[in-house]
């Protein structure tokens, strides 16, 4: 039975890998526009990628299976694992001189919309090569709002399985049908990266440039176009402009339609986006006036760069503006913080995410009371929903596994291959919230991953793949009960 789904999962994927060959064309082009021969990199890649996806199509081709949850959890890790492969294969063919790992690593970073890259020299990097990371980081984008809508809550391993379509405050249903659904959420992904690209070339980018960060922007992946980020083009307005829309898609696209195409104002009710703006606002207010007393920075600037570089890390896009951790201490310790946290379920952000720091407050907060009332009935909630006992299990399960199993784990595997501390934690929780940069010399904001060895890059690709398919969706497939009949 086991092998029966792997046949249907494979056959799937090999429906991604046509799409994706086809998506190669457009950097191909791009290089030939611009007279570099990588367009030949990526219409080989395009050619290999189809034709092998074609053959797969025809040789693993059945009857469509039943939907379990079993046939879900294979489905999405062979997803995204084939869009992981074909990403890095133009990289890795590139003449960027990548090795399998870096590209490996640079495609999963770009398609868990992370951010973090082992590329020097963005500046001087074909064009092809720039477009390609931020297509993949877009489409990735996409991918994991579809499963964080759709398939992940139906597994029930922490997502927001009791989160519908609907209001809280009525049982009308927004779309009828998911196809309805389905147009107006590309049409709203589309037009925020549209209406991104513009605010960018309005405030000072180039077209190019404008395009390739307004589609990392809205994934919240963080691809630049340049080693030093947003710190290359020097300019306030355009900070206040990549703030405003890296907190837009940190909130849930669900409730973004329902607002812009029903035009439902108690859509923006959910807890969640009131939790996720109020710890933003405080971080960045926090640190501006840090900044401002620590280093006599003025105010209006600090609070510019405070408010873009804690969006960033919040959202986990993963840009910079300025190196952070020459403000201060406690900017620095603030950050690392911030790392955990992430933006909203149901966005394109990663991280723990808002609503279950909401749920664990409450299971918090309901735990003591019953400790002085112990035969009171106290119903764990979030906004107007009690959570089932099923749902609350899964969130905390997500939270011991994230914590203690993979986050720690990690970083003791990164210490055991001769890292400090600071790179050793940072990098992996980085990597686990899809966040981009981490902290210290290696790592941080002001460097990257390229000194990082094959072993290394292939542990932190495991970690943002783990951490963008909720930890809990890859871990269950390697489980010996997983594959038995």
């Amino acid at each position: 039975m086991s092998a029966s789904l792997l046949r249907h999962a494979i056959h799937i994927a090999s429906i991604l890998g046509l799409y994706l060959s086809g998506a190669m064309l457009i950097p191909a082009m791009l290089d030939l526009y611009y007279g570099h021969t990588d367009w030949q990199v990526f219409a080989t890649a395009a050619f290999v990628t189809n034709g092998l996806s074609a053959t797969t199509f025809m040789a693993t081709r059945a009857g469509p299976p039943p939907f379990s949850k079993k046939f879900g959890f294979l489905l999405v890790n062979v997803l995204w694992s084939t869009f992981a492969l074909i990403g890095a294969l133009p990289l890795w063919m590139s003449s960027l001189d990548l090795d399998f790992a870096q590209a490996l690593f640079e495609s999963v970073s770009a398609i868990t919309t992370t951010g973090s890259t082992v590329i020097v020299g963005l500046d001087d990097a074909p064009p092809g090569v720039l477009m390609w990371r931020s297509l993949i980081c877009w489409l990735g984008g996409v991918g994991i709002v579809v499963l964080g809508l759709f398939i992940i809550p139906y597994l029930r391993v922490g997502g927001m399985s009791f989160f519908k379509m609907e209001s809280s405050d009525t049982n009308e249903k927004p779309f009828a049908r998911l196809t309805t659904f389905s147009r107006a959420f590309f049409t709203v992904y589309v037009g925020i990266t549209l209406l991104c690209a513009i605010g960018y070339n309005l405030t000072g980018m180039h077209r190019f440039d404008a395009i390739n960060h307004a589609m990392s922007t809205v994934a919240t992946g963080g691809f630049s176009t340049h080693d030093a980020s947003f710190a290359y083009f020097g300019s306030i307005p355009l900070l206040w402009t990549a703030t405003f829309f890296m907190t837009l898609c940190s909130l849930p696209f669900s409730i973004l339609i329902v607002f812009v195409a029903r035009g439902r104002l108690d859509a923006l009710r959910d807890p969640q986006i009131f939790v996720f703006l109020a710890y933003l606002t405080v971080f960045a207010l926090s640190a501006a006036i840090y900044h401002r007393l620590t280093n006599g920075v003025e105010f209006h600037i600090a609070l510019a760069h405070s408010f873009f570089n804690f969006s960033s890390i919040l959202s986990t896009a993963g840009y910079m503006s300025e190196d952070y951790q020459l403000w201060g201490p406690f900017v620095v310790m603030a950050a690392f913080i911030a790392t955990f946290m992430g933006g909203c379920s149901g966005s394109t952000a990663g991280g723990i995410k808002a609503y279950r720091f909401i749920v664990l407050f409450n299971a918090i907060h309901s735990g003591l009371r019953k400790l002085i009332y112990p035969a009171a009935v106290y119903p764990i909630r979030y906004g107007r929903n009690s959570l089932d006992a099923d749902t609350l299990r899964a969130i905390l399960l997500f939270f011991v596994t994230y914590i203690l199993l993979l986050w720690i784990l990690g970083s003791l595997t990164m210490a055991a291959l001769g890292y400090d501390f600071l790179t050793s934690v940072s990098a992996v929780i980085t990597c686990l919230s899809n966040v981009g940069p981490g902290l210290g010399n290696i790592v941080g904001p002001a460097g990257n991953f390229s000194s990082l060895k094959d072993p290394e890059l292939y542990l932190l690709s495991l970690m943002m793949m783990m951490g963008r398919l909720e930890v809990l969706t890859v871990l269950v497939i390697l489980t010996p009960v997983f594959w038995r009949q």
